[in-house]
């Protein structure tokens, strides 16, 4: 199994290649131990030489420094007003939003191989639908200075950018998928379109995130259509999906995304192989094991959540991950769009909710262990949250859920790891219903079931257990 890392110049090591993240791009803000221009960051924090430091852990590593001028993520607010974005229905005053436009699929060339005219046919029908992201978090660092007692963690906000791609809207919002990589543990999402780049004035446009599948590194973010200007809203495209489990090698596609942060850029290639077993290693330490789309087109940090194109303009996968070593070139990842489209779809039709008052929270009641990956295959049990224990008369036991279940879904949206359920919760009050679904154990297989739990309050917890 491969693994996320700093780079080795030992030439022993050097020929054990990596895995990584294609995004997101860091730059880190100014601070203790400020990178250097054109130093390629750590992805779980901002690494130092391995001679002067100890390896934190098994590291992601994200690119270079992106473009400044991109990097300060602008908030947006009343730049327009709501008569230049909404039309009057002709029954009325009700404001009705308009309808995005959908791209068009190219005809295809007859089996023949494509022309630049074709990948310029694409570019141009399909770059409306991609947008430039940038996520502002706070992340753990270790002190440069390891003297002891000293040496702890300090926190610092860390701004990335990666891609996504505009797949739907409804009746507020216009729906975006990228990676979950490039939108985890974010404080402040914007989105630039790809049709406001070199425009004078344009800012980035406020987001929210809709809901994530952190085992399949998928996540749905939203943008509310007040907040679109009207021009960049008219021009604005929706991508076609297509159907990733017809792709043959050697079929030519086309990528498009942020590379290094500079804005959209545009690769080509061919579809190398299919069903690449590989693993990647996200922040928290969680492996994910799926089965991706190998391109020789250029994957480059900050492509992650991009659009990987056949030669009709429809997405059929989402760059993900490249190959990283020294001997190795044009070896990128991609996650099949028909194996995450059904996720991606639950994820859409999910309610933001604000972040609720911790002492308002609700509460499982469960005393639990991550099933990896690793214990997964080593056991034969689906991927989720395995109940070691619940707590008597509190939300899980009240709702049925015993020792041995394994929760993989809380309200609809994939959790792999208490840590991913923990971050759920912190939106839902106790007191509130929500669908559970668990894997139950039996007769040497599991059963999906779906249930619904009443959440209890902390207090409720803390005095049953």
């Amino acid at each position: 199994m491969y693994e996320y890392g700093s780079g080795s110049s030992d030439a022993s090591k050097s020929s054990s290649s990596e895995y990584r993240y294609s995004g997101p791009f860091y730059q880190d803000h100014k601070g203790s131990g400020q990178q250097r221009a054109g130093e390629i960051p750590d992805r779980r924090k901002n690494s130092f030489p391995r001679l002067m430091v100890k390896v934190i852990c098994v590291a992601l590593v994200f690119g270079i420094v992106a473009s400044a001028a991109f990097q300060a993520a602008n908030y947006v607010g009343g730049r327009m007003r709501g008569e230049d974005k909404t039309e009057s229905a002709a029954s009325g005053e009700i404001p009705v939003l308009p309808e995005i436009e959908t791209t068009t699929p190219q005809t295809e060339n007859g089996g023949q191989a494509a022309g630049r005219g074709d990948v310029t046919a694409i570019v141009q029908e399909c770059m409306p639908s991609l947008v430039a992201i940038t996520n502002v978090s706070v992340r753990e660092v270790e002190s440069f200075w390891n003297f002891g007692w000293y040496n702890m963690p300090q926190q610092r906000e860390q701004t990335s950018t990666g891609t996504g791609i505009v797949i739907g809207q409804n009746d507020s919002e216009l729906l975006i998928v990228t990676n979950n990589h490039v939108i985890a543990g974010s404080t402040n999402l914007t989105v630039l379109f790809s049709v406001d780049e070199g425009k004078e004035g344009a800012d980035a446009v406020e987001a929210q995130i809709k809901g994530t599948d952190a085992s399949k590194d998928v996540g749905v973010i939203a943008v509310s259509l007040k907040d679109i200007p009207a021009e960049t809203l008219s021009e604005i495209k929706v991508a076609v999906i297509g159907d990733s489990s017809q792709l043959k090698v050697g079929e030519q596609v086309v990528a498009i995304g942020n590379a290094l942060g500079y804005g959209q850029s545009v690769t080509t290639g061919i579809i190398s192989a299919l069903n690449r077993d590989v693993t990647l290693q996200n922040d928290d330490g969680t492996l994910i094991n799926n089965s991706l789309i190998q391109t020789d087109a250029a994957i480059n940090p900050g492509n992650s959540g991009g659009a990987l194109l056949n030669m009709k303009g429809e997405v059929i996968g989402i760059n993900e991950a490249k190959y990283s070593s020294g001997y190795v070139e044009g070896v990128g990842y991609a996650i099949p769009i028909s194996d995450v489209e059904g996720i991606i779809g639950d994820l859409k039709t999910i309610t933001i909710r604000p972040e609720v008052d911790a002492d308002k929270m609700g509460y499982l009641g469960i005393n639990c262990q991550d099933v990896t990956e690793e214990i997964s295959e080593q056991y034969d049990m689906p991927v989720g949250i395995y109940l070691k224990s619940v707590v008597s008369g509190c939300a899980a036991a009240n709702a049925g859920l015993k020792k041995g279940d394994i929760i993989t879904r809380f309200d609809g949206v994939g959790v792999s790891n208490y840590d991913s359920l923990r971050d759920r919760l912190q939106y839902y009050e106790a007191g509130e219903s929500v669908e559970v679904t668990v894997m139950t154990p039996g007769a040497g297989e599991y059963t999906e079931k779906t249930i619904t739990v009443t959440l209890s309050s902390k207090e409720e917890v803390e005095a049953a257990s």
